[in-house]
């Protein structure tokens, strides 16, 4: 089982490329090399696979990084499943986690969203894009500050608020105040929530 991201950045072409793909390509090669592992094409779509069990974390972490930049966003679609045909690209590759993955990133405009999940499994879908739908009402108007804490914080969850205090240049209190704002508690508890249930699906 693997899990496929196929995503793009919205309001892209109103921005310079490097403002966004330069930290998303450095997130990226933490995961896996290109292109077996990620690719970026026709400008600002991507693709990017990675273990079910992190597919939401680094959903989120997309997002975050992305968000970081005020003016733009992105649209995900997370497809869970097989993957048949390994070619030395992703984007030439092939399984039901792709087809889900492609299916559910094409449904995001209609049912105007930016994150949803496919598993072919009806009652944890429904289930979980209600979830995303909830979390996404705070997280698509993240600050940039909201987002910068929140991306740091998935990236280094051992990491104390002193120490990004001491990153940012900024008071503890003030990180304690952004990681409020970005609803951190429930992000951390939303993730927790999703790796039991996927490990509980996939077995």
């Amino acid at each position: 089982m693997i899990a496929i991201l196929t995503g793009d950045i919205s309001n892209s072409a109103a921005q310079p490329d490097s403002s966004w793909m330069d930290p998303l390509k450095t997130f990226f090669n933490e995961i896996g090399s290109t292109p077996e592992t990620w690719e970026i094409y026709r400008g600002d779509e991507f693709q990017l696979k990675v273990h079910p069990t992190e597919a939401l974390k680094v959903a989120i972490q997309c997002k975050a990084i992305i968000r970081s930049n005020p003016k733009l966003d992105v649209r995900i679609g997370i497809g869970i499943g097989e993957e048949s045909h390994k070619a030395e690209r992703i984007s030439e590759s092939n399984g039901t986690a792709y087809q889900r993955s492609g299916r559910t990133f094409g449904l995001l405009k209609k049912k105007k969203s930016n994150l949803m999940l496919s598993t072919g499994k009806a009652k944890f879908d429904e289930a979980w894009n209600l979830i995303l739908a909830l979390g996404l009402d705070f997280m698509d108007h993240w600050s940039p500050v909201s987002a910068e804490i929140t991306a740091l914080s998935l990236a280094y969850p051992n990491r104390s608020q002193m120490a990004f205090a001491r990153q940012l240049n900024i008071k503890q209190s003030a990180i304690s105040q952004r990681r409020k704002r970005a609803r951190w508690k429930l992000v951390k508890a939303m993730l927790s929530h999703y790796e039991k249930q996927i490990l509980n699906l996939i077995g």
